[in-house]
């Protein structure tokens, strides 16, 4: 299973899936533990992340799979939304929040 295989698994098994530089409890990054906190102020407790510090392949694959250059990454029922800073433009609009109502 190539990497990118991986991470279609992975993104299309989960309906709220976030790759992030440390855990949703103990971000490694400001961007990461803002897109974290936008998930929750979303109603959104549980969700599947992925730790990229852990894993290189995944780090750079999941740049490649969104042709989206950094981290953290929010995937919708299989459908990259952006990063912390789209994901705080879609939450302030409230857009955010009708895409997880509808993914979950």
């Amino acid at each position: 299973m190539s990497i990118q295989d991986v991470i279609r698994e992975q993104v299309t098994s989960h309906p709220v899936v976030l790759y992030m530089k440390g855990t949703p409890q103990f971000p490694q990054c400001g961007f990461s533990a803002t897109a974290t906190q936008i998930l929750k102020a979303c109603g959104v407790n549980e969700f599947y992340s992925v730790n990229v510090l852990e894993n290189q392949e995944i780090r750079e694959g999941i740049k490649q799979f969104a042709n989206w250059p950094t981290i953290p990454q929010l995937y919708i029922k299989g459908q990259f939304v952006g990063g912390a800073d789209i994901m705080r433009e879609l939450f302030q609009s409230g857009e955010l929040q009708k895409l997880l109502a509808a993914g979950s």
